[in-house]
């Protein structure tokens, strides 16, 4: 080997060391960023010349995982979310502010008064029982009409931060594609783009599409294009006013509906599929289950005429607005919103007590104590009261707990319907944390920078890099002394 081949061939050794170790210092450097991962140097020789490549290190099967995952936790996130606020109409079993406790305390108070109907105490506590039983719909409807509100808020949020992140992400993917086609180092402009991927992974389903020139295509878990060479826009039209009956509107990518009955291709997961899930489906599920106790209420306490034939039933104790339609189930939307009791038979609003026992608050055809009050013991009106919260009633079957129910066990059923839902979204938050927790640990230990292994590996550089400068000396030593001795 002549000297001018050696001296070369040591130069370029060192050269690669020196781009070798400031890898691994960039990695040192980049540790404690989630978002980065770990340079490698490849190293070529063409010529005698060595040449470091930098490759990044990279794993499609395991990102794709971790991405799964973390749209599938977001999901669930969401929807436990505001299912632990709609838990607040149920609260503190113990304080009995819940629909179940104020049925079954109107229930007691009617049985007490039917053992005693000529006390007026008795009748007051039924009145007071009756007027916290509609409180407690009405304040339950305003709850959950708060939560259908935020999370259609929350879902114009979700669509703002997509599309923000869209136009970041072409950025970042034009400079990778550009970097690519001049041979430049792009590992920096990946480690941006994944980290933009795994962002909008917490919003929306997504798959990711590998092109040719580094170029990344994104879908939705559903299959429409999110990013194609260039961002889809996503739209979404908030709502200002949720009254019960008031639907939110839908989202739609590049013109296509991804949520809503009837979408063709609707999101399967991320925040923005869990809080349309919350708005659309479990809220107003909820709200279908308080509506049609509220109907139920004013079946049960309805006034019958008395005469022959009779007229139409008429509401009794519990009532709802005038231009309501209550003509059987399912019930009006909001309908537990706007009931109340009946002002006739509360004092405090020029009411009689006495309408509850004897009847007629819809005039003399509807009165049952035919002794026209003088009859104060009279309890037949009472006790028929009684048992009509216990008589099954068809409901509305959409609710899922079967054609039939009395008041009684479908209020008792929608409030473990709600703990139910509630406990099952909390089983799969966790459920799904876990499985992102391994996921992430596993494509952490195939891209992230291990401490231990950039020490050593930057002691092998030091040596290498310690030989080719003393090889560099000797040839140099050795060049000095051959033109001392041509000189």
């Amino acid at each position: 080997m002549s000297l001018s081949v050696a001296y070369n061939t040591a130069r370029s050794s060192l050269q690669a060391s020196q781009s070798q170790m400031a890898l691994v210092s960039r990695n040192t450097a980049g540790a404690s960023d989630p978002s980065y991962s770990r340079k490698i140097g490849a190293l070529t020789t063409t010529g005698g010349f060595a040449r470091i490549t930098v490759l990044r290190a990279s794993d499609s099967a395991l990102l794709s995982k971790m991405l799964e995952t973390t749209s599938s936790a977001a999901t669930q996130k969401a929807l436990l979310e505001g299912l632990q606020k709609l838990s607040a109409t149920i609260g503190d079993t113990e304080l009995d502010q819940s629909p179940a406790a104020r049925m079954g305390a109107l229930n007691s108070a009617l049985q007490q008064y039917a053992n005693a109907p000529d006390n007026p105490n008795l009748a007051q506590a039924v009145v007071k029982a009756a007027t916290e039983m509609a409180t407690s719909l009405n304040d339950a409807t305003s709850t959950v009409q708060a939560v259908r509100l935020e999370a259609d808020g929350q879902i114009g949020d979700s669509v703002a931060r997509i599309n923000d992140l869209l136009l970041k992400y072409e950025k970042a993917n034009n400079q990778v594609m550009s970097g690519s086609a001049l041979g430049a180092d792009v590992s920096d402009a990946m480690d941006q783009r994944d980290s933009l991927i795994a962002q909008l992974s917490e919003e929306i389903g997504i798959t990711v599409v590998p092109r040719a020139g580094h170029d990344v295509a994104l879908y939705t878990d559903s299959g429409v294009p999110l990013f194609d060479r260039s961002p889809r826009t996503v739209t979404f039209a908030r709502t200002t006013v949720f009254g019960p009956a008031v639907s939110g509107a839908d989202v739609f990518i590049d013109g296509i509906r991804v949520t809503g009955l009837g979408a063709p291709m609707p999101l399967n997961s991320g925040n923005l599929a869990g809080l349309t899930q919350l708005r659309d489906d479990v809220a107003a599920t909820y709200q279908g289950q308080l509506d049609e106790i509220a109907r139920t209420l004013v079946e049960a306490f309805a006034e019958k005429d008395q005469t022959v034939p009779p007229d139409v039933d008429k509401p009794g104790v519990f009532t709802y607005p005038a231009g309501t339609t209550v003509p059987g189930s399912p019930a009006p939307i909001g309908l537990a919103g706007v009931l109340r009791v009946n002002a006739a038979v509360n004092p405090a609003e020029g009411g009689k007590f006495e309408l509850i026992r004897d009847g007629g608050i819809n005039g003399a055809n509807y009165v049952y104590n035919r002794a026209d009050g003088a009859n104060a013991s009279f309890s037949g009106r009472v006790s028929g009261l009684v048992d009509a919260m216990s008589v099954k009633r068809p409901i509305n079957t959409d609710l899922g707990f079967g054609p039939q129910a009395s008041l009684l066990s479908l209020t008792s059923s929608s409030g473990s319907w709600l703990e139910a839902t509630r406990q099952s979204a909390h089983q799969r938050v966790e459920y799904q944390t876990t499985l992102l927790g391994h996921a992430s640990e596993a494509l952490s230990n195939a891209t992230d920078v291990n401490m231990d292994d950039e020490t050593a590996l930057m002691l092998q550089l030091e040596k290498s890099y310690s030989a080719s400068a003393k090889l560099l000396s000797v040839i140099d030593q050795m060049l000095k002394t051959l033109l001392s001795v041509v000189g």
